[in-house]
């Protein structure tokens, strides 16, 4: 019970600040993208914000035996950067380009009402299933 109230507590501390700092707004996010029209650098302070927390605090976390709330950390075992990584790179951030939406913000974007939100759930999925699919 409480992983569930502990993840359910994370989330919405998530989405309130994915929302505070704009990065539910797809014209923000597309903005920040177009680096040869018309920029807005302003999200860059989020992601030095998230990359410095991380920094600071990954290593010192993953030394605990385990975490808090959960009896093990589930971290990838792979080390290659691999074409099945590159390539689920480059259609990720192609569909976060046309979208202006990554997944954590367009889950946000549900609670928003967004249809944007909705299409890229759904176009998210529809990778879950083809990726199932190609890989049996």
């Amino acid at each position: 019970m409480k992983l569930i109230v502990m993840s359910l507590i994370s989330g919405i501390l998530f989405g309130i600040g994915l929302t505070l700092s704009q990065m539910t707004n797809p014209d923000k996010v597309l903005n920040f993208l177009d680096i040869a029209g018309n920029w807005d650098p302003s999200l860059i302070f989020v992601m030095v914000g998230a990359l410095t927390v991380t920094s600071l605090f990954f290593r010192k976390i993953i030394k605990r035996p385990t975490p808090l709330f959960d009896k093990e950390f589930y971290l990838s075992s792979k080390s290659v950067i691999d074409k099945p990584l590159l390539i689920g790179a480059a259609i990720f951030g192609m569909g976060w380009g046309i979208s202006g939406y990554c997944p954590g913000p367009s889950v946000a974007g549900l609670g928003l009402g967004t249809s944007e939100a909705v299409v890229m759930i759904f176009s998210i999925y529809m990778g879950f299933i083809a990726h199932r699919l190609y890989n049996k």
